[in-house]
């Protein structure tokens, strides 16, 4: 098989390249670094560089600025939305332009699809409530879906908070237990809907085997977790010494309009579609996924 992937030199990228060359496909990255091809693993600055008679049976676009890159400004917010919606505009670009479109393209979406929704249980059919994070994923989402009419399986991935050992949110969510502090952020019971990254990249896989299915996907472990659940469960499988929340005024004053709309309140999400097409998760509950990233 033959993937071509956005964002794949990113946190997730970097991972799912290697499973998949190591699986013995061939992999085409799109990425603004200078990169040398080395093998199966070809890297292009710009999708013009693809012919159009390039085979290519899998486009699976991760490819956006990060959402915590820096305080939220009205101009930062235009380049996290612009980064996707270029991307995506180019990938529908090159599927009209190849002899022979792609069968599938994997889209990253986020759970703040959904928007807030207190302690509701919220799976694929859940609806969504307004927000910048909602409207965010809600263009990106509907963009893409513009390839099915090209003739690809469109599948949606709507990532969690993804944790893993080496980058992602997971560095600075550990730092302070790292320190011998535990915290939470504001009043601690917001929800945590989070996955490890073995598993997206598994659940990535997975869906790229499987023709039948499209439309959303849940990227999240089946348990969720409160602020204080994770707190707990850090201190579970690190040494510390004091336990010091981190008021919500703070949050807000630290990093602006993000602390609202990203740190202080979550989604309860589950992985419904993926759990009844059969996916099966190695790391369901935060003390297995830790003592992974952890190593103990």
């Amino acid at each position: 098989m033959h993937v071509l992937i956005t964002g794949g030199t990113g946190f997730i990228g970097t991972a799912l390249t290697g499973e998949l060359i190591d699986a013995g496909h061939e992999v085409t990255v799109l990425t603004r670094q200078a990169l040398e091809t080395r093998g199966e693993l070809r890297y292009v600055k710009d999708l013009e560089e693809i012919d159009n008679e390039a085979q290519i049976d899998a486009v699976i676009n991760l490819a956006g600025a990060s959402l915590a890159g820096r305080r939220w400004n009205a101009a930062y917010k235009r380049e996290i939305l612009d980064s996707r919606l270029d991307t995506t505009t180019a990938v529908l670009h090159l599927l009209r332009r190849l002899e022979s479109t792609p069968g599938t393209l994997l889209n990253a979406s986020a759970i703040g699809y959904y928007g807030h929704h207190g302690d509701e249980t919220l799976d694929e059919q859940a609806e969504a409530t307004p927000g910048f994070a909602q409207d965010l994923c809600w263009q990106w989402e509907s963009l893409a879906q513009q390839a099915s009419a090209l003739g690809a399986r469109v599948c949606l991935l709507r990532l969690g908070v993804v944790l893993d050992a080496g980058g992602g949110a997971f560095v600075q969510m550990a730092q302070p237990f790292r320190m011998g502090i535990a915290n939470w952020m504001g009043d601690g019971r917001q929800w945590l809907s989070w996955v490890h990254r073995k598993d997206v990249i598994a659940a990535m896989l997975f869906l790229l085997q499987q023709d039948e299915l499209a439309g959303p996907f849940n990227l999240t472990a089946p348990q969720p977790v409160t602020s204080r659940d994770f707190c707990a469960a850090m201190k579970r499988h690190t040494r510390t010494l004091i336990t010091a929340p981190v008021p919500g005024f703070a949050m807000r004053l630290l990093v602006g309009e993000m602390a609202s709309e990203l740190l202080l309140q979550g989604q309860r999400v589950v992985p419904a579609a993926l759990e009844q097409a059969g996916f099966e998760f190695s790391y369901p509950d935060i003390d297995s996924a830790l003592g992974d990233i952890l190593g103990g």
